[in-house]
């Protein structure tokens, strides 16, 4: 037989096939920051620099090697398909595959968004998470590589989250959400999140203390930006599906996670020293992100060099872009200052003054116009002796004749306003509808309108100052739509003006004694680290010191009722559903660690839910039927108490009273002889509740009560020892006979 050739032999290897690197783009904002702008069309693409949103984030990932990208969108999906097949990445031969990806319209948070993810079953391998207002220039398969290699001494390891370094005056950086990351200097493992919010002011960061046990060195950081570059694990879509109270990323999944001790998983940090990385999420970060853009801050990804929608422009001195293909017309006399760009086939008039701002492509400005710090959408026309200062203009808007638009404004496509019309500060414009619940219906971030209970009388007061020739109207204040709603604090109205262009909230309703956004009272199983979050920017870690848990000059916290109701409904559900005791018990310890509440809060929540649950007779009925529905309850449900975990019979029982004390007050007897005769509490703890002194007074409000509990107890008690003592009588007695 001949010998085998080299082809022969190349033929029997196998080719070696490397990992392709996924991605999965977040095209919903789930957020109304930017309305009415996105009205017609999804936040993604809005344009930045005159490039949609979406094709700055398809090139920060082709930079940095990924190869299929999957693009999450719910609503104009038609416009998110057009805009992928017209970006140049799309075409063959750009080495990206991207698919979009339908979601259902109830797609109301991001993990609504990562549980359809999970369902069309598309993610192979660990996966890119990023959105799509990104823009960045990090290398991001760097981090995949590192996130592969830990996962290989790791395999517990499902994220690694990218965040960079800042100080405390950076741009990008938001006012209004931040967060403090614990990380373990050695491995950077991410130990704890919490949320930081702008309003209320967060001063103090609490960090469980088993945290600070387990890890006698960490880094304590709140000069991390997070840049919302997540490398995924395949297993993060599947903990999603498994747990559908995970919305928000952040707060929801990486906190829930981070608490858990049923999950046992472990997510790392990033700490990226080069590059470029942030999210356009508010109309700040849009100014803020624009002018980095601008400033080349975001190199390779500038104007003039790598322009996502492929528009070539010419870079000036002073950071001015001008198109390379000379179809701007402009007036001997008119000024365009620092920091500016102007779209192709725009005409700039006669003394008319540009600075800092963004000018798209095919507007007109006018002779005497001023436009400074502001952003102009295509096809738009700026009439003579207009002044623009800090806002965003929409397409194909009309500003008549000096009319005057104040800072931090929004101005949705195809607005006339004035002329001679007036827009007053942060006011947001759109065109009139046919009908009111019209101007939502299409909204991509959010299905609700805001306009459903404005009259047309009241729309022509908010149209009042507009202009003769306006076909718009100026959208109610949000205090007004938001004064008795419940909100997210991060969507608080307060923490919304951190987040808006042109607000600086010098003025800004915060207090001293509103200054804490998180709960005031801690557990012993917290500590409390009290750096001054507004001066620890700078630092890159910090100590962590313990100290006496604060107490609540208010009792519970916002969380802790939120959590309560939440134990609340879980209860309700076992009740009505049938659920085992232990299972119900397993619920309960997810809850606790994923609100991160101290124990007594969840033995607070059962024990009011089972003594809720006790149906109450009337009196004519007798305490016989009263003491079968008591029973009923306890018997099935009592041992739940303990199953919680930190078996305390004494705060079992002071729980029951100060809850009997306030609302059924004739079942605290009844209740305590069978948690007794349920093996809930034993003599023992009677007599330790007894010598309590607050067993006897309580609050001021229900001292009465708690006394009279406090001789029900102790009746109860005595009459224990005595069946006791006669019980022990009859068997020295049956000694004796035998």
């Amino acid at each position: 037989m001949p010998p085998k050739g080299p082809a022969a032999k190349n033929k029997d290897i196998a080719p070696v096939e490397e990992d392709v690197i996924q991605a999965v783009i977040l095209a919903e904002s789930f957020n109304k920051r930017f309305k009415p702008l996105t009205i017609d069309r999804p936040r993604c693409l809005l344009p930045i620099c005159n490039a949609p949103l979406l094709d700055w984030t398809l090139e920060s990932l082709a930079l940095a090697g990924v190869q299929e990208i999957f693009v999450v969108c719910r609503s104009h999906p038609e416009l998110v398909k057009a805009a992928i097949k017209e970006s140049k990445w799309s075409k063959p031969g750009s080495g990206l595959k991207i698919v979009p990806i339908v979601t259902a319209k109830q797609t109301f948070t991001p993990g609504d968004a990562l549980r359809d993810i999970y369902t069309h079953g598309i993610i192979t391998n660990d996966f890119v998470l990023v959105t799509g207002d990104l823009v960045s220039n990090i290398r991001i398969d760097e981090v995949v590589r590192v996130h592969k290699e830990r996962r290989k001494v790791d395999r517990d390891a499902i994220m690694t989250m990218v965040v960079k370094e800042s100080g405390v005056v950076h741009r990008t950086r938001s006012k209004g959400e931040s967060a403090v990351f614990v990380v373990d200097p050695e491995t950077d493992r991410l130990l704890h999140y919490e949320s930081v919010t702008g309003y209320p002011k967060t001063k103090i960061a609490r960090i469980p203390r088993e945290v600070l046990n387990e890890h006698p060195e960490c880094e304590i950081r709140y000069d991390l930006i997070d840049c919302s570059i997540d490398i995924c694990s395949v297993e993060v879509p599947s903990l999603f599906q498994d747990n559908f109270d995970y919305g928000h990323i952040r707060r929801d999944f990486v906190h829930g996670v981070l608490t858990s001790d049923l999950l046992m998983k472990n997510i790392y940090t990033y700490v990226a020293k080069d590059g470029y990385a942030a999210r356009v999420q508010d109309t700040k970060s849009y100014d803020a992100v624009s002018k980095d853009i601008l400033s080349r801050w975001t190199f390779p990804l500038v104007p003039d060099n790598n322009h996502p929608s492929s528009h070539a422009y010419e870079h000036r001195r002073g950071n001015k872009y001008f198109p390379r293909d000379n179809t701007v017309i402009l007036s001997r006399t008119c000024t365009v200052g620092t920091n500016t760009l102007i779209g192709s086939h725009s005409q700039i008039f006669d003394n008319a003054v540009i600075t800092s701002s963004v000018i798209g492509r095919r507007c007109k400005i006018l002779p005497r116009a001023k436009i400074t710090n502001s952003y102009i959408f295509d096809d738009t026309t700026i009439e003579a002796d207009c002044v623009i200062t800090s806002s965003i203009i929409g397409t194909m808007v009309n500003v008549k004749e000096g009319t005057v638009v104040e800072k931090g404004c929004l101005i949705a496509d195809e607005v006339t306003v004035g002329p001679k019309g007036l827009v007053k500060e942060f006011e947001r414009v759109s065109k009139k509808t046919k009908t009111l619940g019209a101007a939502s219906s299409t909204d991509d971030e959010d299905e609700d309108s805001e306009l459903e209970d404005i009259g047309e009388e009241q729309l022509e007061k908010l149209r009042a100052d507009l202009g003769t020739g306006s076909n718009a109207f100026v959208w109610p204040p949000r205090t007004l739509i938001l004064e008795d709603e419940e909100t997210d604090e991060i969507e608080n109205v307060n923490n919304l003006r951190l987040m808006r262009l042109g607000d600086n909230a010098t003025d800004s309703p915060v207090s001293e004694a509103e200054s804490v956004s998180t709960d005031d009272a801690s557990s012993p199983s917290e500590s409390d680290v009290e750096d001054n979050l507004d001066e620890s920017h700078s630092s890159a870690s910090s100590n962590a010191s313990t100290s006496t848990p604060a107490t609540s000059s208010k009792g519970v916290s916002k969380e802790e009722v939120e959590f309560k109701l939440e134990v609340t409904q879980s209860l309700e559900r076992a009740f009505e559903e049938g659920h085992s005791v232990d299972n119900a018990s397993v619920e309960l310890k997810t809850l606790r660690m994923a609100s991160n509440v101290p124990l007594s809060r969840v033995r607070e929540a059962v024990i009011a839910a089972l003594v809720d649950r006790i149906s109450v007779v009337s009196p004519e009925d007798g305490a016989a039927k009263q003491k079968v529905e008591v029973e009923k309850v306890v018997e099935r449900w009592g041992e739940l108490i303990n199953k919680i975990g930190g078996i305390d019979g004494v705060e079992t029982i002071s729980i029951l009273q100060n809850h009997c004390a306030t609302t059924n007050t004739q079942l605290f007897g009844q209740i305590l002889v069978s948690f007794y005769q349920n093996d809930v509490i034993d003599e023992d703890d009677l007599k330790n509740w007894q010598r309590l002194p607050a067993s006897r007074t309580g609050q001021v409000d229900s001292a009465e009560n708690h006394k009279k509990f406090w001789v029900i107890g102790s009746r109860i008690l005595q009459q224990l020892l005595e069946q006791d003592s006669e019980d022990e009588s009859d068997e020295d007695g049956d000694e004796d006979d035998e």
